[in-house]
């Protein structure tokens, strides 16, 4: 069958890579001239297939004064006059208990282990060169209350087949990553995750795209998706900026857009954009001041990730809606976040900041099914998990498709 993907983001990527693999055709439309140019650029570049506790969590609760009035938090709620952003947000609410968080973190963590077998599959076929490393991860925490919630966090995951992981102390975190020295009285435990992985997102797409073209898919690129046209309870064409595109079936992988473009065939989809920045520093002339290891600072929600000589730096979580714009605080605010975490790593004399919108769902579960009509299958939902699960969603989706194919 012919299947048409909206969307050159990772999460379609992927799902073009096993749509290809299971031998049907495949088209791919995106308005960006190249894969990987929105929401997969400058990502935390971590692939965090083992620790994946949902942001709907009970403890949110405490934190709601913080987040809705506090204009330095890390996870920042801006009100806005939109239906969508209020529904949204007490969907997320209702989200915030145990039983819930519970339950979706089961699901990410079967998700996630799909995903990383079919990317490791992929990766060893397509043989790319993207910064890879599997140099596990460490997840700080400022307070001996808050490694308490990580310790139970853990046992609830490590009754759901996640991989090894285990709690250690600052002076085990500085053994494990040296770099970690000058930050060792501002954290008072860790969770440390072996078999984590960091790659460029980015190089992902670029590559992963080069090879799909050489094996059959089409790109439609520059092009940009203008609507769905359903007729008789099936869709018959995507209509574009170039014309009308047909195909047996279509997927709709375009992160938050996909809200607006399903929203007139009676979809309601329950994503909003969770707003992050990051930044790029060369770190060559200071190596060993910068980390291996993976890092996420759990305090200042700021994740590292070494890709060669390079370090990405991410963070922060904010609800404004589609906004796109880089204010030179938040930059800075990732700039003082790397020096106090890791000092002397750069001379920040080039820093590539980036911001991008992650589509999540309340519950942080991805949307992954078809809805709509009958050849409309949706692939979206992914929050700041999208380069960890995208390959996961794709299998699930490729095994779906195939059975009415």
């Amino acid at each position: 069958m012919h299947v048409c993907i909206l969307g050159a983001g990772i999460v379609g990527l992927a799902a073009a890579y096993e749509l290809q693999q299971a031998g049907h055709e495949v088209t791919v439309i995106d308005k960006a001239p190249h894969a990987g140019m929105g929401t997969s650029m400058g990502n935390g570049a971590q692939l965090s297939y083992s620790y994946v506790q949902p942001l709907a969590d009970p403890s949110i609760w405490k934190q709601l004064p913080k987040l809705l009035f506090n204009e330095d938090s890390p996870l920042k709620f801006r009100l806005q006059a939109d239906p969508h952003q209020w529904k949204w947000g007490l969907q997320f609410l209702a989200a915030c208990n145990a039983e819930r968080s519970a339950i979706s973190t089961r699901e990410l963590l079967q998700l996630a282990a799909t995903s990383r077998q079919h990317f490791e599959a992929m990766q060893q076929r397509v043989q790319g060169d993207w910064d890879y490393s599997t140099t596990g991860k460490l997840v700080l925490y400022p307070t001996h209350a808050a490694v308490e919630s990580a310790r139970r966090q853990l046992d609830v995951q490590s009754t759901l087949g996640s991989a090894p992981q285990l709690i250690v102390s600052p002076d085990e975190a500085v053994a494990l990553e040296p770099a970690l020295a000058a930050y060792q009285p501002q954290f008072a435990g860790a969770v440390h995750t072996p078999s984590e992985c960091a790659a460029d997102c980015y190089q992902v797409a670029q590559q992963l795209q080069a090879w799909l073209q050489r094996n059959g898919v089409k790109f439609v690129m520059n092009t940009a998706v203008q609507n769905l046209r359903r007729e008789g309870g099936k869709i018959v064409a995507v209509r574009t900026s170039q014309g009308d595109i047909t195909a047996d079936h279509y997927m709709v992988a375009l992160a938050f857009d996909s809200v607006a473009l399903c929203k007139p065939l009676g979809i309601d989809l329950p994503v909003y954009p969770l707003k992050g920045y990051s930044l790029t520093l060369n770190v060559a002339a200071a190596s060993d001041k910068a980390p291996r290891v993976s890092i996420t600072d759990s305090a200042r929600k700021v994740v590292f990730a070494r890709l060669g000589d390079r370090l990405r730096v991410a963070g922060m979580v904010e609800l404004v809606g589609n906004d796109l714009r880089i204010p030179q605080d938040k930059i800075q605010s990732l700039c003082d976040s790397t020096q106090a975490v890791f000092p002397g790593c750069s001379d920040f004399a080039a820093v590539a900041p980036w911001a991008g919108l992650r589509p999540a769902t309340p519950t942080a579960v991805p949307i992954a099914k078809q809805a709509g009509a009958s050849n409309l299958w949706l692939n979206t939902g992914h929050g700041a998990l999208g380069f960890t699960l995208a390959f996961g969603t794709a299998a699930q989706l490729a095994q779906q498709m195939g059975k009415v194919a």
